[in-house]
């Protein structure tokens, strides 16, 4: 009588875990019940789009081309407070982008580091935005900045990368460096990091289940922002961006989840190990850290500077982890960025 029972119960864990670990089909735009496609897109040569935004001075008028890589759990729709003076004084022309699964740019599910460097330059050949042009990565997009550092440097004029996302389980860095920094974060991100790196494959059940947090960012932990970060906010809750609706669109497991699992896996190199791809100084490459950012950990990237020199480095008192929404700062990255 036991053992029927038994076999009951091992078959309906069996199918519950299944069931659970296994995320839906994503919700691909412009397909049947799927999300309308309302911006332009390029089509890649895998077959898979990605949707753009241009802003600015028209590209063929621009002295100056920047490809913006957005964060976690955003998208090319994010607003850079720069002025329209300074646009047109520097003629800057920007191309902002979904990331693979954001928006209305399609999942890729063999995303990995360094396919986010290739979507990056097959973006800039489709669009004809010339051979060489410049990179800010925010936050999480610095990890897609790092991959064309090392896979692209040829066609780059210049990158910053802004409050960027670090890894703890970057070979080449000090384990106790990393453990520190990984053990400041909330225990929700600290497990949800590990989750990512070492079990990748449970990671949609972890960031879907609903008995505890899995990251204190989406749960609305507002102890993660400084008081500067709080003044953006509050100006971003009296003004919501219509768009942002459109980000997870697709499915939170080809946005956030496969974002998660590509920059906490295993990388193949580390940021130390990127040597100079400019020895003549011609481009420059910036890091910009905020003191108290209490989500991206200032030791890590300030030893990164340390070890690679070839980087100016920033580091900035008072400010958080939105240090490039404020107008005074971003307009400092991006001349830093072109004319220093």
């Amino acid at each position: 009588m036991l053992a029927p029972i038994a076999i009951a119960v091992t078959v309906g864990f069996i199918g519950w875990a299944y069931h659970s670990l296994k995320p839906p089909p994503p919700k691909i735009c412009g397909s049947r019940n799927g999300p309308q496609i309302t911006s332009p897109r390029i089509k890649l040569s895998d077959g898979r789009h990605l949707s753009y935004r241009e802003m600015g001075v028209p590209k063929e008028e621009a002295k100056y081309k920047i490809i913006v890589i957005h964060g976690f759990d955003i998208s090319k729709d994010i607003t850079l407070p720069v002025s329209q003076e300074l646009i047109e004084e520097l003629r800057i022309y920007f191309l902002f982008f979904d990331r693979a699964g954001y928006g209305e740019s399609d999942p890729n599910p063999s995303r990995t580091v360094k396919s986010e460097a290739f979507d990056i330059q097959e973006l800039a050949d489709q669009l004809q935005i010339g051979p060489r042009f410049y990179i800010i990565g925010i936050s999480m997009g610095a990890y897609p900045a790092w991959s064309c550092l090392k896979y692209i440097p040829h066609r780059l004029s210049g990158a910053a990368l802004v409050v960027p996302f670090v890894h703890y389980w970057w070979p080449s860095f000090p384990t106790q460096l990393s453990r520190e920094a990984l053990r400041k974060l909330p225990v929700p991100d600290q497990w949800t990091f590990r989750v990512a790196h070492f079990a990748p494959w449970l990671l949609h059940w972890w960031m879907t289940q609903k008995w505890f947090t899995s990251l204190s960012i989406m749960a609305g932990n507002m102890e993660l922002f400084s008081p500067s970060d709080h003044e953006i906010l509050k100006k971003w809750m009296e003004n919501p961006d219509p768009n942002q609706q459109k980000v997870r669109q697709q499915g939170l497991h080809e946005c956030l989840v496969r974002d998660l699992i590509a920059s906490y896996g295993k990388w193949e190199f580390s940021p130390l190990d990127v040597e100079n791809p400019f020895p003549d100084g011609q481009v420059s490459v910036h890091i910009w850290q905020s003191c108290e950012d209490r989500i991206i950990p200032l030791k890590i990237n300030r030893y990164i500077s340390e070890k690679l020199p070839w980087i100016r480095y920033h580091e900035i008192p008072d400010r958080g982890h939105l240090l490039i929404f404020e107008n005074h700062f971003c307009e400092a990255i991006l001349r830093a960025l072109l004319l220093e």
